[in-house]
């Protein structure tokens, strides 16, 4: 009986929680390591994300016959000359729109509210909708709170701007290094770990690798491809129905677009409401354009850049969402679908080494 499947399952649990336990009475040891993740997460994880979009383009200039530190210098100067013109000529543009939408955004809400109650028609409904119309009241003053956030910071805690600050400085500082030396030692990281294995495995190590690399590479650029393609759509869409903070939305609804289904309803959300401060033909429009671009992008683009590959269930992706929500906030979600799907390409060739080198062993 304690050899049973069962009792085996039932120690790994006790086991588990054993190591928990103990592990919380020793945090202190454990610190160090978690400041250190603090640290580096958001540095590796920039760095990681613009390798795997700059890679292509240095190894085209390498079989150019350019050299590779050289080719790597080329592609840093295109970028730093993109982005002085974003900065010359977009930025005042975006700036001017954030700061119009935050000035006007309690309005907006308020003028929801009465349309919803307007729409409503029946007594009970509007009944049901007096705590959510104090709720939306509430959410208006927070998130005017939040556009001027920067603002109240400035006059009351200098310490945590000058901190925020600092990361964002040792951000941009860092991240060009770290993601200078994995362009041009990338390579050869792949065999420093493959060595690591015994002699008999390592080709297909090489090989699960190989597979690992080219998955999380197709899949990076192929999520940021999509989201630049939905922005670009909206933004198009939105201009040509005359939609105000056209290019605001339009930013707003690329960056949410990484969160597969969800993605498209969050982006929506605020373009409607900025749809019901004009008219209700307004509304509609923006829904069609919504939806004009979704259908583009979930039959025609993602077919043909991200293919049937990581396909994730929505159930999966909702209750993902709804906890990692819960416990990191809106950065979170905007995370936790790109980390699930990367984690889960790791997980997958892992298991598929580990299995292959114990079929090996085996007699």
């Amino acid at each position: 009986m304690p050899n049973s499947k069962f009792f085996r399952v039932g120690y790994g649990i006790l086991l588990l929680f054993l190591i928990i336990w103990v592990g919380v009475k020793i945090n202190f040891i454990f610190h160090p390591l978690v400041v250190m993740f603090q640290t580096l997460f958001a540095p590796l994880l920039i760095a990681g994300v613009c390798f795997y979009l700059l890679r292509p383009i240095v190894r085209l200039l390498v079989r150019k016959r350019v050299p590779r530190t050289l080719a790597i210098l080329i592609v840093y100067l295109a970028i730093a000359c993109l982005l002085t013109l974003l900065i010359i000529y977009v930025y005042p543009m975006i700036k001017g729109q954030f700061n119009d939408l935050a000035s006007s955004l309690p309005t907006l809400v308020q003028t929801a509210i009465a349309k919803v109650n307007e729409l409503a028609g029946s007594e009970w409904f509007n009944q049901m909708l007096e705590n959510f119309d104090l709720n939306l009241q509430q959410l208006s003053v927070k998130a005017s709170e939040y556009a001027v956030i920067l603002v109240d910071l400035l006059g009351s805690n200098i310490s945590y701007v000058i901190g925020f600050l600092t990361n964002l400085v040792l951000i941009a500082i860092v991240v060009p290094f770290i993601l200078y030396y994995v362009l041009k030692d990338g390579e050869k990281m792949s065999g420093g770990l493959v060595k690591l294995l015994p002699v008999k495995n390592r080709a297909d190590g090489r090989k699960l690798l190989a597979e690992m690399d080219e998955t999380i590479s197709l899949y990076v650029r192929g999520q940021i491809t999509v989201a630049v393609c939905v922005g670009i759509l909206l933004l198009i869409g939105y201009l040509i129905i005359g939609l105000k903070y056209a290019v605001l939305l339009a930013i707003a609804a690329m960056m949410t677009n990484v969160i597969p289904y969800v993605g498209a309803f969050i982006a929506a959300a605020p373009a409607v409401l900025v749809a019901m401060g004009s008219s209700p033909g307004m509304i509609i429009k923006v829904l069609i354009v919504t939806v004009v671009a979704q259908q583009i992008e979930g039959n025609l683009i993602s077919p043909q850049i991200m293919g049937k590959n990581l396909e994730i269930h929505p159930l999966t992706i909702i209750l993902l969402l709804l906890v990692v929500g819960t416990l990191t906030g809106p950065i979170g979600l905007l995370l936790a679908v790109p980390t699930y799907a990367v984690a889960k390409i790791v997980i997958t060739h892992v298991y598929q080494f580990i299995k292959l080198r114990n079929s090996d062993a085996a007699p």
